[in-house]
């Protein structure tokens, strides 16, 4: 009798549901269809095509045997994304840079069916963003919001290209905000939020309800991998910076405050009568650097980055890793218990990052970098981050992982010292698995 009670009352509640007005007194009952009408068609979906050449151990004996040429076969692999037009005129549209990373051909469908070919203007691993581009009419933009406005709280909408399905929405709200000291992922300022994210949303919308871009989706928090309710987006104030540098620069361009941190232990929050949550301990300050114009000294505990609170290492280094080139940087720090506040300026010869061949001809195709604070108690130099494939650095013979420790004898300890001791030519010092080789570069 229960069950039979149990079944009537989920019988009159679905009838209850089918029924429900459209309106109550006259008024229309709320609905996010008219703004989702304006957004969708600034939502694409973003298919790549991979090719690989893998060689089999087979095809190769027989090939020796009988004196054939050995031919490597290939492996298309594809994926699909998600994207959003920002600039209707140019054809520019954000989206991941894992979406598109290593792609060999790139293609955008279009809400209204229409399908193009997009070439990648620039796109950056440390964000997680990529511009691409399409040439096409009548496109759609979807308006930038300030996403430093957002509120834990406020209701968002998701709008990307599930499991391949095709265009899905879906909502919830602003479950965090500054999320930071995610697994795997590079410089991290994360809106989270727990509307549906899963596979194939990536390089998708999250929107406010006045239609605006407040995020690009971008990774999810899964034991399983489908949706939890744990979702994370790139701000899209972080999403429209990093576009300004790839369209100028195809590259986005770090700069660095010159300190080496290290986290507050117990025994070091004792010695400096701080909490161990209070800031970063500064153990090293580089030479000619912003923060040794700034006059900070080791043994300062910088506290806070334009003014945001600085707890962690980690964090310090998602703060630094974000700061662009040319700007202004207050840095508040104590020192003997003092509180301090200092103004200094990251230049264009601050970087933190350059491409080779911004260097040296020869060494196009390589990424450099400063050398990474976690190594730099048992090594100095420039650290090559990655050499492409049959570049001119690659047959110079650098590859990724190489240290080059002086430039004609003279020892570097940064891209800045590497940049103005370059010449046409020149002989690097490089350091590789626990040897040292001279790379000469000619003019």
């Amino acid at each position: 009798m229960k069950s039979l009670t149990f079944v009537f009352c989920v019988f009159a509640f679905k009838s209850l549901m089918a029924a429900l007005p459209t309106a109550v007194d006259g008024q229309p009952l709320p609905s996010l269809a008219p703004v989702l009408e304006q957004v969708t068609p600034a939502v694409v979906n973003v298919n790549t095509k991979s090719v690989q050449y893998v060689r089999s151990r087979n095809n190769d004996f027989y090939s020796w045997f009988y004196g054939l040429p050995s031919a490597p076969r290939e492996r298309v692999t594809q994926s699909l994304g998600s994207g959003v037009i920002i600039d209707a005129v140019q054809g520019l549209i954000l989206t991941n840079h894992h979406v598109v990373n290593d792609a060999d051909e790139i293609s955008v469908v279009l809400h209204d069916g229409r399908q193009f070919d997009a070439r990648l203007i620039g796109s950056d691993e440390g964000t997680d963003v990529a511009v691409i581009q399409i040439e096409a009419k009548d496109l759609t933009a979807l308006p930038l919001a300030d996403s430093s406005e957002l509120r834990v709280g406020d209701f968002v909408v998701a709008v990307g290209n599930p499991f391949g399905l095709g265009q899905t929405v879906t909502s919830g709200i602003v479950s965090a905000l500054g999320r930071t000291s995610l697994s795997g992922l590079g410089y991290q300022n994360f809106i989270q939020t727990d509307a549906s994210i899963n596979p194939g949303n990536s390089g998708g919308a999250l929107i406010n309800l006045n239609g605006e871009l407040v995020g690009i989706n971008t990774a999810i928090f899964s034991p399983s991998g489908g949706n939890v309710g744990i979702g994370f987006a790139i701000p899209s104030s972080l999403a429209e910076r990093m576009m300004r540098q790839l369209v100028a620069y195809g590259t986005v361009r770090r700069g660095s405050l010159g300190i080496q941190v290290q986290d507050i232990t117990d025994r070091l929050s004792q010695a400096f009568n701080i909490a161990i949550n209070q800031g970063v301990l500064v153990t090293a300050v580089d030479p000619e650097s912003p923060a040794e114009r700034a006059g900070l000294q080791a043994g300062d505990v910088v506290t806070y980055i334009n003014g945001q609170k600085i707890s962690s290492s980690k964090q310090f280094q998602n703060f630094e890793g974000l700061i662009e080139l040319d700007s202004d940087v207050t840095v508040g720090f104590l020192r003997e218990g003092k509180e301090l506040r200092k103004l200094t300026r990251i230049s264009e010869i601050d970087r933190s990052e350059m491409s080779g061949q911004e260097l040296h001809r020869e060494l196009t195709g390589s990424v450099l970098i400063n050398l990474p604070h976690k190594y730099r108690e048992n090594y100095q130099g420039v650290f090559v981050e990655s050499v492409e494939r049959s570049s001119s650095a690659w047959q110079l013979g650098l590859r990724a992982g190489d240290l080059i420790t002086a430039v004609d004898k003279n020892d570097i300890v940064n891209l800045k010292q590497l940049n103005k001791r370059m010449a046409k030519k020149v002989v690097l010092s490089i350091y590789r698995n626990g040897r040292y080789y001279l790379l000469p570069l000619s003019d």
